[in-house]
């Protein structure tokens, strides 16, 4: 019996592994079948404008356009022929912003890849003055959400960026090494840090919270500028990757600054004391690796990463500034006409600034 039982076993695992086979040649048939989804775009800056090169799978273009079968994209006439069709279907989804302002562009020249099933075209945007700013957008082929656009950008013959445009991020921006490039990382950046400030309400609910108790013009400078000095530190050593700190750390600790902040001003009311300022320097340690890993988002230019961080940082100290001013000129008025209801306001803010940051800090660890 035994003979028999291990002959079954045998042919039963060779079955397996015969099913294994087929599977792994028929996924692999399949992949070649379906090539990775990337596009190549090549910019290059002048004092004339922009020129370049964008290469494209011959099966997306085929898809787009119809085309059965897509080897005839093989043929120099025959792409020579769809010359209009694959203009007028790129021109709405690629397109290039100088300092804000729209470039037109044009294809100037397309032929088949030999060997690479793809095709290639050469562009031109005319554009006169120095680039600042310069904006690409991409989003060639909506059908395909795994599609992606590698774009290099030369100023001159020199590589100045890579990056990865996909359907999560369509656009990007290029700081050119000019004084105009400068110039525009100073207003993009410090722009992005009130942004920043505006849409955060774990940031603003911070201030606020510290805010609650009031006190003198002298006490409140304290604490913004402790707020300050703590987060440009930690600002500074993640976005020059001194220090860093993952996110899956950082948002929690954050969440917890909030209901800390709340806490102690209910314990100040009843024992008199004020260490706002020193937790604000304690906490502002935090909330600047949280400011990082947003400035990391925007795309920090390698050539001027010195005033993208303090136009950022400035931006933030703006935003900062603007909540102070309002939020504490309010509570001092009402301070002035009616203490008791300012007492209250107090109590009660810092019970929902403590019930929020608890909300937060089990939301972003569970």
């Amino acid at each position: 019996m035994l003979p028999i039982r291990a002959s079954i076993s045998n042919t039963y695992a060779g079955v397996l592994t015969a099913f294994a086979l087929i599977w792994c040649v028929s996924s692999a048939a399949r992949l070649l079948a379906h090539p990775a989804p990337f596009s190549y775009l090549d910019v290059y800056l002048s004092a004339d404008g922009l020129a370049g090169r964008l290469v494209l799978h011959d099966l997306d273009v085929a898809y787009e356009l119809k085309v059965e079968p897509p080897s005839q994209l093989a043929d120099p006439a025959y792409v020579e022929q769809r010359a209009t069709a694959i203009a007028a279907l790129l021109q709405p989804r690629l397109k290039f912003f100088k300092d804000g302002r729209a470039i037109a562009w044009t294809l100037t020249a397309f032929r088949p890849v030999a060997g690479r099933d793809a095709v290639e075209m050469l562009w031109r945007a005319p554009a006169s003055g120095t680039t600042g700013r310069l904006t690409v957008a991409a989003h060639l082929f909506p059908y395909d959400p795994e599609h992606q656009t590698f774009v290099n950008v030369y100023e001159g013959d020199a590589l100045v960026r890579q990056e990865i445009l996909n359907s999560g991020r369509t656009s990007v921006d290029f700081f050119t090494g000019t004084r105009q490039g400068l110039l525009a990382v100073f207003k993009a950046f410090t722009a992005s840090g009130i942004h920043h400030i505006a849409i955060g309400p774990d940031h603003i609910l911070f201030i606020v919270g510290l805010l609650l108790l009031g006190g003198s013009l002298t006490r409140l400078l304290a604490i913004v500028t402790a707020f300050t000095l703590g987060h440009s530190v930690t600002l500074a050593l993640a976005t020059f990757q001194i220090v860093d700190l993952p996110p899956r750390i950082i948002e929690p600790a954050i969440a917890l600054s909030i209901v800390y902040v709340g806490a102690d001003n209910l314990l100040a009311g009843t024992k008199g004391r004020d260490v706002r300022a020193w937790v604000a320097l304690l906490f502002g340690l935090v909330h600047g690796f949280g400011f990082a890993s947003v400035l990391r988002e925007t795309g920090l230019p390698d050539r001027a990463l010195g005033v993208s961080l303090f136009s950022f940082n400035l931006g933030v100290e703006i935003g900062q500034a603007a909540i102070v001013v309002v939020v504490a000129s309010a509570l001092a008025l009402v301070r002035r006409r009616n203490p008791s209801l300012a007492r209250r306001i107090a109590l009660t803010g810092s019970v929902g600034v403590m019930i929020a940051g608890a909300f937060w800090f089990f939301q972003r660890v569970f």
